[in-house]
């Protein structure tokens, strides 16, 4: 299988012929008048993979805040739609990332993950099981262990009869070769992966030799078909603009939201203390419901809200919560 960087590299200025989409790769939605507001030139592409966290950020016009990281690199892209009723940027690529995030088992290698419940394999919504296969041995102990292999369309799943936690999940989209090669415990199928998941070398035996050939021929066909039409398991249903300007929207990170304001001026109070020079004696402590201490009684005319609002454009800024 071709080596998959769609979805796992940073690419700038790429030749066009890289924009065309890999085979199982679907366009989503198309944005027109959007801006890359950091100002680089050229094209680029982001694989979700890299993506460190989304934030909306509110201004005269929202924009798309995008952090990513290849290698021991961080990026930094900020998008903004040059079209201020359209709520699509923010929301396709924040549904499209939060459902590729669940769907890592149709693409990394996996150990020991809870893919298994009372010795069955649990099934992603687009994987079917296509056979199962008793008393395979996993080869990478010096004894081996006993378990069950399981064969689907998107991947090859092994696990401990003792200890079902005890597993491996290879994804076709990881695997470099399938075949049968000799070992120090007789003829195995022999799975390499590639070096973005670890560059493994997996053995299974699997007995007699006629039941090897058999599951090695059909790992062997069904990871061929697998990389002409691969399986990302990413699943978006579009929705018009009018349902998603509906919708509420969190984000995976903490982000500040700075909201224009334009009604009523705000009291200047940090003023108002500086002037306060001519005060001859501290004021009466009073009991602070809010505080639940006494303090200094607070000048007439203002509250002890308003203290909290020292900077002009404090009651504009809002902290949303992170998503739980």
């Amino acid at each position: 299988m071709d080596y998959l960087w769609q979805d796992r590299d940073i690419r700038f200025d790429i030749d066009p012929k890289l924009m065309n989409l890999r085979p199982g790769e679907k366009l989503i939605d198309r944005l027109d008048s959007v801006e890359d507001t950091k100002g680089n030139n050229g094209d680029r592409a982001i694989g979700y993979n890299c993506v460190i966290s989304i934030a909306k950020l509110k201004g005269n016009v929202e924009a798309l805040f995008v952090l990513t990281k290849s290698g021991q690199t961080r990026f930094e892209f900020i998008f903004t739609n040059l079209d201020p009723g359209s709520p699509r940027l923010f929301a396709s690529v924040m549904s499209v990332h939060r459902s590729y995030e669940s769907t890592r088992l149709y693409r990394d290698l996996k150990l020991r993950s809870a893919i298994v419940a009372d010795k069955r394999l649990r099934l992603l919504p687009q994987e079917e099981l296509l056979a199962e296969v008793s008393g395979v041995w996993n080869l990478s102990s010096d004894q081996g262990n006993l378990g069950a292999f399981c064969i689907s369309n998107v991947r090859v799943v092994w696990f401990a009869v003792m200890n079902e936690a005890f597993n491996i999940s290879v994804p076709y989209m990881q695997m470099k070769s399938v075949r049968i090669r000799d070992s120090k415990f007789g003829l195995a199928l022999v799975i390499e992966t590639m070096a973005q998941s670890g560059g493994y070398v997996l053995g299974f035996r699997v007995d007699p030799a006629d039941k090897l050939k058999e599951v090695a021929q059909q790992v062997q066909s069904l990871f061929h078909v697998y990389s002409k039409e691969p399986v990302f398991g990413v699943e978006y249903e579009r929705v018009a603009d009018d349902d998603v300007r509906g919708r509420s929207f969190t984000v995976e990170t903490v982000q500040d939201e700075l909201e224009m304001d334009d009604g009523d001026e705000q009291k200047d109070v940090f003023a108002a203390y500086l002037a306060d020079g001519d005060k001859s004696a501290d004021r009466e402590p009073v009991f602070s419901p809010e505080l639940e201490v006494a303090v200094e009684s607070v000048k007439d005319g203002f509250s002890l809200q308003d203290l909290w609002a020292v900077l002009p454009d404090a009651k504009q800024v809002q902290h949303p919560q992170p998503q739980a």
